[in-house]
């Protein structure tokens, strides 16, 4: 018995804090880094990790309101072009119980975007299951 013991003992605390259970912070900013470098690298397998197959993707264009889904919108990616000439951050990351929101900030030459995803933990997988956006013209610089 007391080896039993000792033996469990010894198998708890020899487990490495490194692989320790990640948060689910770190894994909602995991999805979230799946859809900011597959659009950087036009790579659509590592988009797709980060979107429910349901995901709509809401916005506004000159023409007006616009729903997508999300994955249909991006499945036209290109892996074979050159990669994104942007710069990517997660700004803000929120997580309450199975649901979470992510705000992201892609800065282009002449614009950029400002992405608020929602997202829900389903399935044990946190998954972004609505995205919204701003395009934003890029400040001129002052002379």
């Amino acid at each position: 018995m007391k080896h039993s013991i000792l033996l469990l003992a010894l198998t708890i605390f020899s487990v490495p804090f490194s692989q320790a259970q990640e948060s689910d912070y770190q894994l909602v900013a995991k999805t979230v880094n799946y859809y900011l470098e597959g659009g950087t690298n036009n790579d659509y397998a590592t988009l797709k990790k980060a979107f429910h197959e349901t995901a709509t993707m809401k916005y506004i264009t000159k023409e007006g309101y616009k729903e997508v889904n999300a994955l249909e919108f991006f499945s036209g990616m290109d892996a074979s072009k050159p990669k994104q000439n942007r710069i990517t951050r997660i700004a803000n990351i929120t997580v309450s119980g199975h649901a979470a929101s992510a705000q992201l900030e892609i800065e282009y030459p002449t614009f950029s975007f400002i992405d608020f995803m929602n997202l829900l933990k389903v399935d044990g997988e946190w998954k972004i299951v609505n995205k919204i956006f701003y395009r934003k013209p890029a400040m001129p610089l002052e002379q």
